[in-house]
C-alpha cells in the first residue's frame, strides 16, 4: 500500500532546510548504496557524519513520530534516522530495491525495512522529471508530492527517481521497521482506525460500536505485532 501523508514538515520549516542545504556540503550519492544500486545511481547526498545531517534528521524525527497518519499507516517499531540526497540535471537513480536490513547511524543495531519514505523538500513545479516511480502488483505509480509531504511505501517494491531534466529535487529519505511485518495487515488495520475516527467524528466516543470497534483494532495489533 503506498500513502500519501502531508503537512509532516511545514512550509516554514521547509524554507529553512532549503536555505541550509543550498549551501551544504554534498558527497557521491552512492556511499549509501548496495552493489547493484551503485550501479544505477547517480545523485548527492548530505554525509551521514555531517552534523547538519544529525541536526535536519532531528526535526524530521520529531515531526514523523507525532504526526497521527504517519503513526496509523506505518504502526513504527524502529525508524532509522533520515538522510538528505539532491538531483540535478541528468542525476537519476534507476530501478532498485532497497535493503533489507540496515544499520541504525553510529551503532551496530540492525533493523528490517519494511516501509520506505521518502520527504519531499522541493515543490512539483521547480523540477522536470525526477518523479519517484514505485513498481506493485498494480503497475507503476509516479509520484511527485508538495513540499513537507510524505511517500510511504513498502520496501520490498521496486522503485526509481526518474532522470531531472530541469531544475533540482531535495528531499529526505528514511526507513521503518513496523511492528506489523505484512503490507497487507498494515492496511487493514490503519482502514479500521480510519473508520473508527470517522464514527467517533460523527458519533462522539460515546457510540458503542466505537469501543467494540477499538477492542478488535488492539486485539489485532496485540496478535500481529512483534516486539
Amino acid at each position: 500500500m503506498i500513502h500519501h501523508i502531508p503537512n509532516v514538515l511545514s512550509k516554514e520549516q521547509v524554507a529553512e532546510f532549503r536555505k541550509v542545504m543550498e549551501t551544504a556540503n554534498w558527497v557521491g550519492g552512492k556511499v549509501t548504496a548496495g552493489t547493484l544500486s551503485a550501479a544505477v545511481k547517480k545523485n548527492q547526498q548530505l554525509s551521514e557524519q555531517d552534523p547538519l545531517t544529525h541536526h535536519l534528521s532531528e526535526i524530521v524525527m520529531q515531526a514523523i513520530w507525532k504526526h497521527p497518519t504517519f503513526q496509523a499507516a506505518a504502526l513504527p517499531r524502529q525508524i532509522i534516522p533520515p538522510l538528505f540526497n539532491r538531483y540535478d540535471e541528468h542525476e537519476t537513480f534507476g530501478f532498485h530495491v532497497d535493503n533489507s536490513i540496515r544499520l541504525i547511524r553510529g551503532t551496530s543495531q540492525q533493523i528490517r525495512t519494511d516501509l520506505s519514505c521518502t520527504l519531499f523538500l522541493s515543490e512539483p513545479e521547480e523540477y522536470d522529471g525526477g518523479d519517484l516511480v514505485i513498481e506493485d502488483t498494480y503497475g507503476y505509480h509516479e509520484v511527485k508530492l508538495p513540499a513537507g509531504d510524505v511517500v510511504l511505501y513498502p520496501s520490498t517494491s521496486l522503485h526509481e527517481v526518474s532522470s531531472i531534466t530541469r531544475g533540482t529535487r531535495f528531499a529526505s529519505f528514511f526507513w521503518v521497521q513496523s511492528l506489523i511485518r505484512e503490507d497487507q495487515k498494515r492496511h487493514m488495520l490503519f482502514n479500521l482506525d480510519e473508520s473508527i475516527r470517522q464514527l467517533r467524528k460523527d458519533h462522539g466516543d460515546d457510540y458503542s460500536e466505537v469501543m467494540k470497534l477499538t477492542n478488535l483494532y488492539h486485539n489485532l495489533i496485540r496478535m500481529w505485532s512483534e516486539l
